[in-house]
């Protein structure tokens, strides 16, 4: 008996429902670049130290950027249905903001990840900056574990079939 044939939006999902790798191998290799962001929300002295150079396990956003970078390489091995690919640039940039009466205190990641292939490097960026931050965390948890992890989401891709895309 054969399951019944489902229309879905999901490419990672045959006609039968089953989880699959996309085939991307008559797909042309173009250009492809994405880029997601993410903060990490903390004390206003557990950012001073980072700012200072004063946290006990070293320097925390030269760390968290060498994770992520290292993430992004790794992605097909952390999310099952990944391609491995072969990256031609990855860049993390960090940018910290002191807490005032309508943000609190946080460091704002923002990856970019490029390649030429078939296929696009979204699932890099948005690994790179969970990773990041989650190495930041890592390295302030002693001075803060309140530390809030948010908002890390795709904010611009370009290249593909479905063209550029800017978050809104």
């Amino acid at each position: 008996m054969s399951a019944p044939s489902l229309a879905s939006p999901l490419t990672h999902f045959d006609a039968h429902g089953q989880a699959h790798m996309v085939d991307v191998g008559g797909k042309p290799a173009t250009r492809r670049v994405a880029v997601a962001g993410g903060r990490i929300e903390m004390k206003p002295s557990t950012l001073a130290l980072i700012e200072q150079g004063q946290a006990r396990k070293g320097d925390v956003l030269g760390i968290a950027r060498i994770a992520g970078i290292m993430a992004a390489k790794r992605t097909s091995e952390l999310v099952p249905l990944c391609h491995p690919l072969t990256l031609s640039r990855i860049a993390i940039d960090f940018e910290a903001n002191q807490a005032d009466t309508s943000a609190p205190a946080a460091v704002f990641c923002k990856a970019t990840v490029e390649t030429t292939g078939p296929t696009g490097v979204e699932m890099e960026a948005l690994t790179a900056v969970q990773v990041a931050l989650l190495s930041i965390y890592d390295m302030c948890k002693a001075a803060d574990r309140g530390m809030v992890m948010t908002g890390v989401r795709l904010l611009e891709k370009q290249g593909g079939q479905s063209g550029h895309y800017i978050a809104p």
